[in-house]
């Protein structure tokens, strides 16, 4: 778990229970996380995982079971006004009034968050600036294409710069010029602000987060920077390698020991040969707690094999989900 004294964000051992048929289900068993300035975290899990139930009490919908929430500082239960005050958010479908000017949306907006009305000038400046809405401030809602809609939402999310922005979905429905422009937004806009994305688009998480959390049936299952989730959930380093017999004459059971014997291994796994032309080829996965590729090349020598074909594997994003969030009864 990655926790960061200078937490904007702060998360411990929340749980959420809501009354079903036979009793209290829990949403959310307890889980704790923290989050710092300037991280643009994704938020992850299938559906039904507790991801929206998290967003909710960060947000003040609803109020956690037990547990705590503070965002910078403040607790989103006993000081909700004062949490929801430092937070921005942006649901899936951002709302407006479609009949309503771009400016005069956000200066409504801005009404409401109490803005005086110089500052409030200023903010719709600030924000159309950042989201780059300046050019449309005078447009009607209605007749804006979904990707500036969502602009838009982000200005309205921003208007009263707050320290924590939560998304959700913000590029759903985007064609891939649109999504584009989101992303980048999103990177400018989290340099300044601390950011939790919840998306289902991996490659949304692998262009634009720090940092990743999965959730999977209410329990917090992955904790990592983005670029180390696949090695520190994976549990080590995959290498692939494919033997063929040679001057020795060693089934796939006997290379699957001596592969085991290496030093750092911790799994050896028969799969199937991408070697078709060869009829005596010899395939596994090997999960070790470093890279033994050498290894893997001297086991060939030693064992007089030839050596087809040696790689590291990366695991991607998608698989590692998949191995943290599929169930058993989906497997089978």
């Amino acid at each position: 778990m990655v926790m960061n004294p200078q937490s904007v964000i702060d998360v411990r051992d929340l749980r959420r229970a809501f009354a079903g048929p036979t009793g209290p289900m829990e949403a959310l068993k307890g889980i704790t996380f923290a989050i710092g300035v300037g991280e643009i975290v994704g938020f992850l899990g299938p559906n039904g995982a507790g991801k929206s139930t998290t967003m909710k009490i960060l947000t003040g919908f609803i109020p956690p079971t037990s547990g705590t929430a503070r965002i910078a500082g403040f607790d989103v239960v006993e000081d909700s006004l004062e949490a929801r005050r430092r937070l921005g958010y942006l649901p899936e479908s951002a709302p407006s009034y479609s009949e309503m000017r771009v400016w005069d949306y956000l200066a409504f907006l801005g009404r409401v968050r109490g803005l005086a009305a110089a500052e409030r000038e200023s903010a719709i400046e600030r924000a159309a600036t950042e989201c780059d809405l300046t050019d449309r401030l005078y447009q009607v809602i209605g007749t804006l294409s979904k990707g500036y809609k969502q602009r838009v939402g982000l200005a309205a999310a921003i208007l009263h710069q707050p320290p924590v922005l939560i998304l959700d979905e913000p590029t759903s429905g985007l064609d891939p010029n649109q999504i584009a422009v989101i992303r980048d937004l999103i990177r400018r806009i989290g340099k300044k602000r601390t950011v939790i994305l919840s998306t289902h688009i991996m490659q949304e998480v692998q262009a634009v987060c720090d940092r990743v959390l999965i959730l999977n049936q209410g329990t917090l299952v992955a904790d990592a920077p983005t670029e180390r989730l696949a090695e520190q959930t994976v549990g080590g380093t995959l290498q692939r390698v494919t033997y063929r017999a040679g001057s020795v004459r060693l089934d796939a059971e006997a290379v699957a020991d001596r592969i085991a014997a290496v030093a750092g291994v911790q799994r050896v796994i028969p799969r199937a040969t991408q070697q078709d032309d060869e009829a005596d080829a010899m395939s596994f996965e090997v999960l070790a707690d470093r890279d033994v590729r050498p290894a893997l090349f001297s086991v060939a020598v030693e064992s007089g094999l030839v050596l087809l074909e040696l790689t590291r594997e990366k695991s991607t994003l998608d698989e590692v989900f998949r191995r943290l969030t599929l169930t058993d009864s989906a497997r089978s």
